[in-house]
């Protein structure tokens, strides 16, 4: 308990102190328009959808077909003086009873400099690198879909964060160094849910991440991440649970090489015993020179390894899942995909999957 509050004293303490010149700059040249801002907020809405069809040879769980209208998603960005910002995403999805609202990220927060910035909301938890670098809006990743350890809805991972968060880049030794630190509420008693009212157990959760990208080396990004919480069942039994996730990407278009991996551990505060449980994948892809570069095939290769013992995880699915594709750019805004995927489960029918997406962003 006692690291989680102090980290929430510091990046508070750290808003006051930062913001406190600001306040006293206004005072001191409020004819001067530059160190005030816009006079106003003034709001910015982007946004992506995508259009779906999916052929399956067995029809299991997890694993619909037919045509689906997949997701609208908006982005809000609004700066509300020099040195605070909002931004806010929206998602509209299609499911079998009709559309779910919800918002996936709402943040509002405070840059003092490029070494820190501090803010406070809800986020996409940064311990997975693709759950940070591919939001929500199909157009911005190379696939159709996110790898299985990421997915939206998934519970391997906390997909979703509310809390407060400290983030800042700093260059040192021919290299940037870039951070990450927060504290929050911890998964509700849905996994696949965050605390967005609260914490489950009264027991914040943390996390800390780094990565490293090297400037003769550019593009590589590597780093890793911890984190931190205490897991409630609905059986009224909790469970330390402790993540560690490293990544190695190549971000690029000739060629893209993403890796990751991710451990789960889960410990009874009762019993003592203790359940392993990992995931990762390797996905490459390289956009053609011919025709325009429109095109980049690609593909991935993912596992993931559940203890079937484990009382946290017992919804999960063990599976190996291999998908291939290709990606066409039809214009700077519009991407059509193609892809096939055999996915492998550990406790029901195998199933193989054409899909056929069309996602866009405005």
């Amino acid at each position: 308990m006692r690291r989680p509050i102090l980290l929430l004293l510091i990046a508070f303490a750290s808003v006051v102190v930062f913001a406190a010149p600001v306040a006293s700059a206004e005072e001191s040249h409020s004819h001067d328009v530059s160190l005030l801002g816009p006079e106003h907020p003034v709001l910015h809405i982007g946004g992506f959808a995508d259009f779906d069809f999916r052929a399956n040879d067995k029809h299991v769980p997890g694993a619909t077909s037919g045509f689906n209208n997949g997701q609208f998603v908006l982005h809000l960005t609004s700066t509300l003086s020099n040195r605070f910002t909002f931004f806010g995403e929206l998602s509209y999805t299609a499911q079998t009873t009709g559309y779910t609202t919800e918002i996936e990220r709402s943040i509002i927060r405070f840059k003092a400099n490029d070494h820190l910035g501090v803010s406070m909301g809800r986020y996409h938890t940064p311990i997975n690198w693709w759950n940070t670098a591919f939001h929500h809006g199909q157009w911005l990743q190379t696939t159709a879909e996110r790898p299985e350890m990421a997915r939206f809805g998934g519970s391997f991972i906390p997909v979703h964060f509310v809390g407060t968060v400290a983030s800042g880049v700093s260059p040192l030794a021919g290299a940037d160094f870039s951070y990450e630190a927060g504290v929050g509420n911890g998964r509700a008693d849905t996994l696949s849910r965050a605390g967005d009212a609260g914490d489950a157990t009264n027991n914040r959760a943390w996390f800390g991440t780094l990565a490293i990208r090297p400037n003769a080396l550019y593009p590589l990004d590597f780093g890793g991440g911890f984190y931190r919480d205490l897991a409630h069942r609905p059986t009224g039994i909790t469970f330390q649970e402790n993540i560690a996730a490293a990544h190695a990407v190549w971000p690029s278009e000739t060629p893209e090489v993403l890796t990751e991996v991710a451990f789960v551990r889960h410990q009874n505060t009762v019993t003592d015993a203790v359940y392993k449980n990992w995931a990762e994948y390797v996905q490459v892809a390289y956009r053609l020179p011919w025709a325009g570069a429109h095109f980049k095939p690609y593909a991935r290769a993912e596992q993931l390894h559940i203890d079937r013992t484990d009382p946290v995880f017992l919804t999960v699915t063990a599976l190996k899942e291999i998908t291939a594709g290709v990606r066409y750019d039809a214009s700077d805004f519009v991407a059509l995909k193609a892809e096939f995927k055999k996915m492998d489960f550990a406790t029901q029918p195998d199933v193989n999957m054409l899909q056929l997406q069309i996602s866009c962003t405005f």
